[in-house]
């Protein structure tokens, strides 16, 4: 893992938010899974709850994912005009 420097962080140098998106992820994870678990016994219907903690789970790792993309794309494009 690279080292950063403040400076770089200060000055953009450097993306701070796909560090932070992992721990985002499971924070909504363990959200969604205490969701479908509260659902499946409170509500007496454990179908719906367990629908809710696959299809949350899958979404919320879509939506995490096609964000580390952007930052990725934005990356490799610095990479290029850096480079040029």
């Amino acid at each position: 893992m690279k080292i950063t420097k403040t400076r770089d962080i200060f000055f953009f140098d450097v993306m701070l938010v796909p560090k932070v998106i992992t721990f985002v992820y499971w924070l909504m994870l363990f959200g969604i899974v205490g969701g479908g678990l509260v659902m499946m016994f409170k509500s007496g219907n454990p179908v719906q709850g367990l629908m809710m903690v696959v299809g949350g789970a899958v979404l919320v790792r879509v939506i995490c994912e096609m964000m580390i993309v952007m930052f990725k794309i934005n990356e490799n494009l610095q990479k290029i005009v850096d480079s040029k």
